[in-house]
């Protein structure tokens, strides 16, 4: 069984789609192991995404999750990591397909309602600084 990381973000709280993405994940066959609604430090959210520091998104984005609640979750399934990215759909909501969580709910690339962990290396590595 694999683990992967998944968070849904601040606008997906604001939003009151915890219990829709959720139920998409368990009706999907997945077990979530371990979940906590968190108010992330800078720090953490910097540490998180420290792969994109360069990219000039990288400021909005620590603002827009730091110090905002967010459902932190490890998901445990066979495959975890790809069904779950299938299942999340691509990270810009103009191309993401209806039926993915991000195609039915996500508005802009900021805001798109959810992260999940794009391999195993990530996964491992995101779960240990959120769940530690």
């Amino acid at each position: 069984m694999e683990k992967t990381f998944i968070m849904i973000k601040p606008d997906g709280v604001e939003r009151r789609l915890m219990g829709e993405v959720i139920r998409r994940i368990e009706k999907k066959g997945f077990n979530i192991t371990r979940a906590e609604l968190v108010k992330p430090s800078k720090e953490l959210v910097e540490d998180h995404y420290a792969e994109h520091k360069e990219k000039p998104f990288f400021g909005e984005l620590i603002e827009y999750i730091s110090g905002k609640l967010v459902m932190a979750m490890e998901v445990e399934g066979n495959s975890a990591v790809e069904v779950m990215r299938l299942l999340i759909g691509h990270r810009d909501p103009t191309v993401a397909l209806p039926g993915t969580i991000r195609g039915d709910f996500a508005h802009n690339l900021t805001e798109n309602i959810i992260h999940g962990s794009d391999s195993l290396e990530s996964a491992k590595r995101e779960l240990n600084l959120w769940f530690k």
